[in-house]
């Protein structure tokens, strides 16, 4: 009894303050990565006017890697804590059928002059949208007696099927031109961001950013579940739904900025989980950013200045977060 009474604080010492070391090789790496993509290959001689002209065409695609990962990183987690459920992502549960539609929407109705409807008011319509389904979706399904894991899944489903129902009827009216400006729509990439509206993005991002470190220790309670948080005090329902919101925002800024991304987040926060030993979120929250920027910007680097196939970075992702998500469902379930 003495020697389990002693090992206990240790173990509790342990959890309280876990090493940085993830934190540090995530931070190193993305470091490398992140000047590897500003300055390798650059043919222009360092000196010379046009080595900055490139290496700053160059920071767009930085500016937009690292927009993705926080917004990818803090969504999945924050989910993740509302939900209490470490296999689900927001992404799977009609996001990216509701970004499909919307996108054949507007070309079905403005045909090959989509082209020319961009800009901040796109953006923000687009992410109020994305944003209202989710509140709606998200608050009706978590802050009554409805909170069921399974609940949840079938209407994302039968939301994202339905979507993707109407998608494929409008896609079927276009002409060949015009299904060509919708697929390169639909195609998540880097290169998809816009210049202009990046700067207002991140403004955005970073506030969020902000209000969510600010209450991370209020992220730990709802962590403990509903329960435990309502008998400390917190007030369950509005901060669920408070939470929800902001993961409905984050995710529909990064998928109105690039499209699509449905297993990153996933990944990053499986990655997160498996580094880190504690579960606040004063540490799992800027080691899940750490990693996401490192792990983009490492697979861009590879992809770009290696294979010379950058267009294929968000196949990639996609494709190691998908096979991710199901060896932690073969190996934990639905838990």
């Amino acid at each position: 009894m003495a020697e389990v009474m002693i090992r206990m604080p240790r173990a509790a010492a342990r959890t309280q303050h876990p090493r940085p070391l993830g934190a540090i090789i995530a931070g190193a790496a993305a470091l490398v990565f992140v000047v590897g993509i500003l300055v390798w290959d650059n043919p222009v001689p360092y000196g010379q006017p046009g080595f900055w002209i490139i290496v700053e065409s160059r920071s767009v695609a930085v500016a937009t890697i690292a927009l993705v990962a926080v917004c990818q990183a803090l969504a999945t987690v924050l989910f993740h804590t509302a939900t209490g459920n470490r296999i689900l992502t927001p992404s799977i549960l009609g996001f990216d059928a509701l970004y499909t539609l919307m996108q054949t929407a507007l070309v079905f109705v403005f045909g090959m002059a989509a082209t020319q409807v961009e800009g901040p008011a796109k953006i923000l319509v687009q992410s109020l949208a994305m944003m209202l389904f989710a509140t709606l979706l998200y608050g009706w399904l978590f802050s009554g007696r409805r909170q069921n894991l399974h609940v949840l899944l079938l209407v994302g489903v039968v939301l994202g099927v339905g979507f993707g129902s109407v998608s494929t009827f409008l896609q079927r009216l276009l002409t060949p031109s015009e299904f060509d400006v919708l697929a390169s729509r639909l195609h998540g990439s880097i290169g998809n961001a816009n210049p202009e509206v990046l700067p207002w993005a991140e403004l955005v991002v970073a506030a969020i950013a902000v209000v969510v470190w600010r209450r991370r220790r209020v992220l730990d309670v709802l962590a403990l579940g509903r329960d435990t948080a309502v008998n400390l005090g917190v007030a369950y329902r509005r901060e669920v739904v408070g939470l929800l919101v902001v993961v409905a925002a984050l995710i529909a800024i990064s998928t109105t900025m690039i499209g699509p991304m449905t297993f990153f987040g996933f990944l990053v926060a499986t990655l997160t989980y498996q580094f880190v030993r504690s579960d606040r979120h004063g540490v799992v929250l800027p080691l899940a950013v750490l990693i996401g920027l490192a792990s983009l910007t490492g697979a861009y680097f590879v992809l770009q200045h290696v294979f010379y196939t950058a267009g294929l970075v968000t196949v990639v992702i996609e494709f190691v977060g998908g096979l991710a998500f199901l060896i932690v469902i073969l190996r934990k379930g639905l838990r």
